[in-house]
């Protein structure tokens, strides 16, 4: 599938990076939904009931989890751009937006971010970088996002600067083409 191929968007685009403080809360959140009904089972049923509990608190655990990752997100759509965490939404126009760059972050991985106005950024993307073609889910679902994210940053004419190893390496394996200039 090549990037010059035109497709439809679906929709907004659903981008952001969650930060390593809000994973840990996200992770603590989890394991006391998990704790709360295993011990109510073994309260009511007995210890020979623990597996049940843990199964149990296990699903709520995962459900708690999944929903707040689901909820923590940058979604950007025609309109304008929303910053969400399971607590607020955060409405951002794109006359904000100044342009935004692909380039290494601290921890040399690849990230996509935007410069807003009054010296902020919003990170959309970090990605290990890319040495070989697609192989697995995780590698398709983000080279599906960085196209889309590509195809509404040009639509809404933010200029972006692309480092020349990553053009060339997301050119070379994952067949998305650089901008038309």
């Amino acid at each position: 599938m090549d990037d010059a191929v035109a497709t439809e968007r679906p929709g907004p685009v659903r981008a952001g990076v969650v930060p390593g403080s809000r994973i840990a809360l996200y992770a603590v959140a989890a394991v006391l939904v998990t704790a709360a009904p295993c011990a109510a089972v073994v309260a009511l049923f007995g210890v020979h009931r623990v597996v049940t509990g843990v199964l149990l608190g296990g699903v709520f655990g995962i459900a708690v989890l999944v929903a707040l990752f689901r909820r923590d997100a940058v979604v950007l759509g025609e309109r304008g751009i929303e910053r969400r965490t399971p607590w607020s939404a955060e409405p951002l126009s794109w006359e904000r937006v100044v342009g935004g760059r692909f380039a290494l972050d601290e921890r040399a991985r690849w990230a996509l971010a935007l410069d807003l106005t009054g010296d902020a950024e919003l990170v959309l993307l970090s990605i290990p970088p890319v040495v070989r073609p697609v192989g697995n889910a995780y590698e398709m679902r983000k080279r599906e996002q960085v196209r889309q994210l590509r195809q509404l940053l040009r639509e809404k004419r933010i200029p972006i600067t692309v480092l020349p190893e990553i053009a060339t390496a997301l050119q070379r394996h994952w067949r998305l083409a650089p901008p038309a200039r």
